[in-house]
């Protein structure tokens, strides 16, 4: 059974650095940037500052859902997708997904967050979004399978926590 890593939390927490370094340790499995899955009007929107409603994002949700289910039919171990997956009705969609899924939920300092999102250049998520995800994130729930890393140090440091729980739950 394909087990599905998805690196979930609000925007500028370092989800696509954690996804690319956990990727080494599962022999370059498939990997998905979420941003990639959605749509032109999805990135218009938020260049304009405006978030996104839950209806715009069902569409972007699913076609990660579907994209992680592709792994699974072509045999993969496991496959990577980074996703802000703020609500658990967005997760819901995604456990959708044919396979197991475990969330890594990664919540360094707002401070940190918005560090980050002031220095990317180029990147259509502005840092004002931040407080709007925020606004809107649940916290994962004892029923759902993950862990929440809140390391606020370097990317070595939060891939060591990553690798380490995945070690602990025996899925490497």
């Amino acid at each position: 059974m394909t087990t599905h890593f998805v690196m979930m939390g609000v925007c500028g927490c370092g989800k696509t650095t954690a996804a690319l370094s956990l990727q080494k340790h599962l022999n370059q499995c498939p990997y998905a940037e979420g941003d990639d899955f959605h749509t032109q009007a999805n990135r218009d929107k938020m260049g304009a500052g405006i978030p996104l409603t839950d209806e715009d994002r069902y569409p972007w949700l699913g076609n990660l859902r579907d994209w992680m289910t592709e792994q699974a039919k072509n045999g993969e171990k496991y496959s990577i997708v980074t996703c802000s997956a703020l609500k658990r009705q967005y997760r819901d969609i995604l456990r959708g997904a044919e396979g197991k899924m475990a969330f890594i939920h990664l919540t360094p300092p707002q401070a940190i967050n918005l560090e980050r999102m002031l220095s990317r250049q180029g990147h259509y998520m502005k840092a004002g979004m931040l407080d709007s995800q925020l606004e809107i994130l649940e916290e994962l729930g004892a029923d759902e399978y993950g862990v929440k890393i809140d390391n606020p140090g370097s990317p070595e440091a939060v891939e060591a926590d990553i690798v380490n729980w995945v070690k602990a739950q025996g899925l490497i």
